[in-house]
């Protein structure tokens, strides 16, 4: 389990790190936006796993439907409505609907999933 532990957290910090990188460096029209939304959903995911490294078989869904549910708060506008300007919470609750982000969810949750499997497999952990 320990073994577990520390490969999750080395995942984060990586994850993290390539977060921080994208949002710093790139200014395009793809890694951006949707690889870092793939991205974090796979963060999310690792980092919850760090206190729970047991297999959850949902854990997966509920990543994505959190990010679904993120996601579609963006509609209303909700950073707008609760009056909110700090520029760091705007950029983590987002500011804007789109469907291509669902889709990176999706393929970010997909991934989440086999990663989970090979981690498991790898550290002996079940």
């Amino acid at each position: 389990m320990r073994k577990a532990r520390i490969i999750y957290v080395a995942a984060a910090i990586v994850l993290l790190a390539a977060e921080f990188a994208i949002g710093l460096f790139a200014h395009d029209r793809f890694i951006r936006p949707y690889f870092g939304d793939v991205l974090i959903v796979i963060l999310l995911y690792v980092m919850v796993r760090i206190f729970f490294p047991r297999k959850m078989p949902f854990l997966s869904l509920g990543i994505l439907l959190f990010a679904i549910l993120t996601e579609v708060t963006q509609c209303i506008p909700l950073v707008d409505v609760l009056g909110i300007h700090n520029r760091f919470l705007r950029v983590v609750m987002g500011t804007s609907f789109a469907w291509g982000d669902l889709v990176a969810y999706f393929a970010g949750s997909l991934i989440n999933f086999a990663q989970d499997q090979w981690i498991l497999r790898k550290s002996g952990a079940r």
